[in-house]
């Protein structure tokens, strides 16, 4: 063998399959491990006593789309350990797009992603966008076909079914991201315009999925009063298409949920006693993330923002809008009258309402002499639609029970935009390994870390990621057991993870010494057969 670049000296492998840790030597040669055995040496040793090494973490659900072409260092995710994060989540990302929808796009998530100056948004197709992230990018990345920019392409913001042609274009657009090498369609149904979608759509749609040997993987309909309706649809969906199913951030939230995991866990075993391909992920938090206007009812955005604007400057359409938020429960906000109180404003686009991050829309709204709702209404215009919020509304016994699931892999659904963001962005990983591994106990570290790497790698169907094997890419991650934790909190949500000293991204280091490189050796990791 060549003299290997890299040699990680007298680590504990844990291997990413759930088997026994080991001791042994690593060697990194060409972006993939050489060799794995005793005394080994190379250009560069690492020593690796009293550290693990893992696989690189893979987060199966991110936000990081306009972020990996933007910030160099990323800390977010190499900090705590990931190497490689699926993109194009929740049904809304940047592609496919025309000239038309690209700036829709940019402006209806900006809530989620900014609108960075820094990133020049020329591409159009799923394929280009793959393309932009091949010259370097701090992590590899998977990409989704959203659902709800696809049929924004194929028909705009209506709320009705599409018409026969308008559904051929939507499954032409689904093929052509997955031959650009998409690992499968993601769906937001409790977001405009994917809501609008009825169940027949989407089994059309993940027929062509199916054919590809790709994924779903949807947000669904609703994680409160309906989340288990949502869920059985979901997985009706995988059987009328043929289609895996991945359930994106399977909770079970707010208090009419409250001790009903157990319930979601029981459709899932039925699924997959049946045959079904089914998996989930979560990530290990209470309070969830997103945008402001995703509360609202879907109806009220039927036609865009432009449209939701004119609607909330008349008064009994407004006043209509206010009693479904606060008596009714809208779809938006999953069947459950908002409690505001538990609804934060986590980021704004307007520098002059910065005073309200922070603040719950109850407290901003008292202290404006408001209703909640008329508040709430009044800021989304006042900062054009792109704030962001944190919800307040888990429950600790349906998350540690869904964690322990047997397809169960882990994410951070990290929104990287905003203020005050969730801190699951930064340290998501590093909980499960800190908190809920070392610290409760759920799980033994094999087992934790085989969440975190080999089951993910095993859904995107990549034989040579997410475990540590001669011959299998060299997304490493070096880390202290009796360290690892996560330093985020809702206070200081940008802190780096403790405990995680070195990150290997395709055999280059990434993270030496906890300290940031200048290694940009992320690449695209295209469905398989590309």
């Amino acid at each position: 063998m060549a003299e290997p670049d890299l040699v990680i000296r007298g680590a504990e492998i844990v291997d990413g399959t759930g088997a026994d840790r080991f001791r042994a030597d690593v060697a990194v040669k060409g972006g993939r491990i050489a060799a794995i055995g005793d005394r080994l040496d190379g250009r560069r040793r690492i020593d690796a006593g009293g550290l693990v090494c893992a696989p690189g973490f893979i987060d199966m659900h991110a936000h990081s789309e306009l972020a990996i072409l933007s910030d160099h260092d990323h800390l977010a995710k190499l900090g705590q350990g990931c190497t490689l994060e699926v993109l194009g989540q929740d049904g809304l990302s940047y592609a496919p797009v025309d000239e038309t929808t690209a700036p829709q796009m940019w402006e209806a998530i900006a809530a989620w992603n900014g609108r960075p100056d820094d990133v020049d948004f020329t591409w159009r197709s799923v394929g280009e966008y793959l393309d932009r992230i091949d010259e370097g990018t701090p992590t590899n990345a998977a990409y989704l076909v959203p659902h709800g920019t696809v049929r924004m392409l194929a028909m705009g913001w209506d709320d009705r079914p599409p018409t026969a042609a308008e559904l051929e274009t939507m499954r032409s657009l689904v093929a052509d991201g997955l031959e650009a090498g998409a690992v499968g369609l993601s769906a937001g149904l409790s977001y405009t315009p994917g809501m609008y979608a009825d169940t027949a759509e989407l089994i059309a749609l993940c027929e062509v999925v199916a054919r590809y040997g790709g994924f779903f993987g949807p947000h669904q309909r609703s994680y409160g009063a309906g989340a288990l309706e949502g869920y059985a649809e979901m997985i009706a969906i995988a059987r009328g298409s043929g289609c895996a199913l991945h359930l994106a951030h399977a909770t079970m939230n707010y208090e009419v949920n409250a001790g009903r995991g157990a319930e979601l866990l029981k459709l899932v075993d039925e699924g997959l006693d049946e045959g079904l391909d089914i998996g989930l992920d979560t990530y290990p938090y209470l309070p969830g993330m997103t945008m402001l206007a995703a509360l609202l009812p879907s109806w009220s955005v039927a036609g865009g923002y432009g449209a939701l604007a004119e609607r909330l400057a008349d008064a009994p359409v407004r006043a209509r809008i206010v009693r479904e938020l606060d008596e009714l429960g809208t779809d938006g906000a999953n069947g459950v009258p908002v409690d505001w109180s538990r609804i934060e404003i986590a980021g704004v686009a307007e520098p002059r309402l910065r005073h309200l991050v922070g603040a719950t829309v109850a407290d901003a709204a008292r202290a404006a002499g408001a209703e909640p709702a008329e508040f709430y209404l009044g800021l989304l215009v006042e900062d054009d639609f792109a704030t962001g919020c944190l919800m307040h509304v888990g429950n600790e016994e349906n998350v540690r029970l869904i964690m322990r699931h047997r397809t169960h892999t882990g994410s951070t659904d990290g929104v990287l935009h905003g203020d005050r963001i969730h801190p699951r962005a930064w340290g998501g990983f590093a909980r499960y390994l800190g908190h809920y591994c070392r610290e409760l106990g759920l799980f033994s570290l094999e087992e934790c870390v085989a969440h975190l790497t080999g089951r993910p790698a095993a859904r995107l169907g990549l034989a040579d990621r997410g475990i540590v094997a001669e011959g299998a890419a060299a997304d490493l991650v070096l880390f202290d057991p009796d360290a690892v934790k996560a330093r985020s909190t809702f206070a200081e949500p940008r802190r780096q993870a403790a405990g995680i000293p070195y990150v290997l991204v395709n055999g280059h280091v990434a993270i030496d010494d906890g300290e940031r490189t200048e290694a940009l050796a992320g690449r695209s990791v295209r469905r398989r057969g590309r």
